[in-house]
């Protein structure tokens, strides 16, 4: 026994060293494992379960350094760098209300942005523009501020015979301008001001003499050209912008903003305007409208009257095209849109962006009135105003410095 004991320990380092782990697997008959009480098909190991203590231990031995805390072997937990199960990952949370309707919200404005880009354009490429402001020898030099003359012709064009009995228009041919005005909007933060200039103002026109001021529109080498410069040279003040309507233009621009309210100061009964109005404020539809502010029926001065009527007009129905409710809402600001392309025809110069600067001056309640007049003679049989020179340059000089008109030249 002793020496078969000695034998061994002689001889135990000639002899192979033990089988490897692997050769021991391969060799040792293995468990059978079982799964919920069944055997467990493969013969594989048996892997942990996800996020299980098993799991977190093998993808530890499995890092670089035995661990999941980097090549020093430690972690931020402190305890061999094995994570407590669920360690570092963020818990999903209920989705917020609020980021939904955010989005939803950016996603309408950047709509509204690419609409009312897409809109500017095709606007501005439908405006009608016409040759009305040129150079001349003599022109008046460039004012503060902006001006706009604004022309409301008498032109039945795009009229039907209906439509001409309907709205008391007539059938006059040819072109004359029922309306003038002379819009200065300033620089600063003062009001903006309007200024009726009568069509039958008595005023030099070049090339025909004297003659009203309406007829430098009306002559066949006349027309918006002529009609400008005869305003800038009479009143020293260099147009910046033109702006006409025809009377089918108006009726649609007041029925696109769905009428216009207006105080009538008095019953006015004019079958040759077709109207029959009663005294107090009232909402007028474009052919109420119409007849309203071309009436000759009433005032001692019928042409002063009216041009008194269509100040007050203008103004109410420019306020309410610039008034939220008109322009933030389609159903009112594309018609709107439709029918002053369709309507106005503006000067060469003249664009989209000064259209919405006239509107949003013009909602800033400007201050109304007329050219001081000082008689009303008659002239080769017709009746003519002739203004009050010295209250007239007054009005003029103050408007081209971009001051106040003086108090006492108002009206």
């Amino acid at each position: 026994m002793g020496d078969w004991q000695k034998d061994d320990d002689r001889t135990r380092a000639l002899r192979s060293p033990d089988p490897s782990p692997v050769a021991r697997e391969e060799t040792v008959p293995r468990a059978v494992s079982r799964v919920y009480g069944k055997a467990r098909a493969g013969g594989g190991p048996v892997k942990p379960l996800p996020g299980s203590s098993g799991a977190l231990g093998a993808a530890a031995a499995a890092s670089p350094g035995g661990s999941s805390g980097g090549p020093s072997g430690g972690s931020s937990g402190g305890r061999g760098g094995l994570r407590p199960p669920g360690a570092g990952v963020r818990p999903k949370g209920p989705r917020r209300p609020g980021r939904l309707i955010a989005r939803i919200l950016a996603g309408l404005l950047a709509a509204l942005l690419v609409l009312a880009v897409a809109g500017f354009f095709v606007i501005d490429s439908r405006l009608e523009r016409i040759e009305a402001l040129g150079d001349y020898e003599g022109r008046p030099a460039d004012t503060p501020g902006t001006n706009w003359l604004l022309v409301g012709s008498d032109s039945r064009e795009g009229l039907t015979k209906a439509e001409r009995r309907k709205l008391a228009t007539g059938s006059s041919v040819g072109r004359r301008t029922d309306t003038m005005m002379l819009l200065h909007i300033p620089e600063g933060d003062d009001r903006p001001t309007l200024v009726s200039l009568p069509r039958d103002s008595y005023v030099p026109i070049d090339g025909h003499g004297s003659d009203k001021l309406n007829a430098a529109y009306a002559y066949s080498d006349g027309g918006p050209a002529l009609l400008a410069k005869t305003v800038e040279q009479v009143t020293g003040i260099r147009i910046d912008n033109y702006m006409e309507i025809g009377f089918g233009g108006f009726v649609d621009i007041v029925d696109a903003v769905g009428g216009v309210e207006i105080d009538v100061k008095q019953n006015i009964k004019d079958p040759k305007a077709g109207i029959d109005l009663k005294k107090g404020v009232q909402t007028l539809d474009g052919g109420t409208a119409l007849g309203y502010v071309r009436t000759r029926a009433t005032g001692a001065i019928p042409d002063l009257d009216r041009t008194q009527r269509q100040r007050q007009f203008f103004a109410a129905v420019v306020k309410k095209v610039a008034s939220p409710g008109v322009l933030l809402n389609p159903f009112t600001s594309v018609p709107l849109a439709l029918a002053a392309t369709d309507s106005v025809k503006v000067g060469e110069e003249t664009g989209t962006f000064d259209l919405l600067s006239l509107a949003l001056a013009m909602g800033g309640n400007p201050i109304t009135t007329v050219v001081p007049v000082g008689s009303f003679p008659t002239v080769n049989g017709q009746s003519v105003v002739k203004w009050d020179r010295e209250k007239a340059l007054r009005m003029f000089n103050a408007l081209a410095e971009d001051k106040p008109v003086p108090k006492d030249v108002l009206k």
